[in-house]
């Protein structure tokens, strides 16, 4: 999927046009529509996502996954997980490494989860 095109889906779903984020982001007027045959700078592919927000891997379609990953959402997952589980008898230490676990899991079963996707793209192309 082509940026102007991840884009286009964007702004339909906003209401928006090319003009109107370009005016909205700084970005010289017609830009956005040349990027599929020049490659835009950097910065404008950020202020485009920050307009959006949603992340430039997303933009660039190299994520399924519209918004940045929040650690903290992250950490309170992990935190809710603790929680359900039964800690009575594990030291304050044997609490810390258990969570440190569970995050580490989440990270990883996130990023299989991203790359099953990403699979899944490639064989429908």
């Amino acid at each position: 999927m082509s940026l102007t095109y991840r884009i286009k889906e964007l702004a339909d779903k906003k209401k928006v046009t090319f003009a109107e984020i370009e005016r909205n982001t700084g970005i010289s007027n017609g830009q956005i529509r040349r990027w599929d045959t020049s490659s835009p700078k950097i910065e404008n592919i950020q202020k485009v996502a920050d307009y959006f927000d949603v992340s430039t891997d997303y933009l660039l379609g190299r994520s399924e996954i519209p918004t940045i990953t929040d650690v903290t959402q992250e950490e309170n997952l992990s935190s809710q997980i603790m929680f359900r589980m039964n800690t009575d008898g594990l030291s304050e230490n044997e609490v810390d490494e258990l969570k440190d676990e569970v995050d580490r899991f989440l990270r990883f079963r996130r990023s299989e989860i991203e790359r099953e996707r990403e699979l899944k793209q490639d064989d429908k192309a």
